[in-house]
């Protein structure tokens, strides 16, 4: 099956375009979160982060921070931002072409993220020492 993304950015499926530059495309989301919701992609196709070349992962937070500008002074409501790229089914990720959401949030909207058990206790010095050396290692 076709990647229903790389069908936008081809012009072979609709799309309510709302920015574009060489590296990315902006567009309304069809089901949106909130009024205002756009997702930013990548003109190449990528499946996840993990795939994505630094070009296009780098083109795409430039243009996230427009669209966030414009929303905020579009008159929408959009007292603040959620950004957000899931990465993977186990993520929430469903349509697999990198993207990244930006969700327009006004308090009491509804919406928000649900922290697991545990959440809110400082790990330890070493605990943190450990993983950070695991991740620099990996590099």
């Amino acid at each position: 099956m076709a990647c229903i993304f790389c069908e936008i950015i081809a012009g072979r499926m609709p799309a309510h375009r709302v920015y574009e530059d060489e590296f990315c495309l902006a567009f309304m989301d069809i089901m949106p979160i909130s009024s205002g919701h756009v997702l930013v992609i990548p003109r190449e196709h990528a499946a996840n982060i993990w795939e994505l070349s630094q070009q296009a992962s780098a083109a795409l937070l430039p243009a996230a921070q427009k669209i966030a500008t414009a929303l905020q002074k579009s008159g929408l409501p959009c007292e603040g931002i959620n950004l957000f790229m899931a990465n993977n089914a186990v993520a929430g990720q469903s349509v697999f072409h990198a993207h990244l959401h930006i969700v327009p949030r006004v308090q009491g909207d509804g919406f928000g993220l649900r922290f697991p058990p545990g959440y809110g206790q400082t790990a330890s010095n070493a605990a943190l020492q450990e993983l950070a050396q695991r991740i620099r290692a990996a590099q």
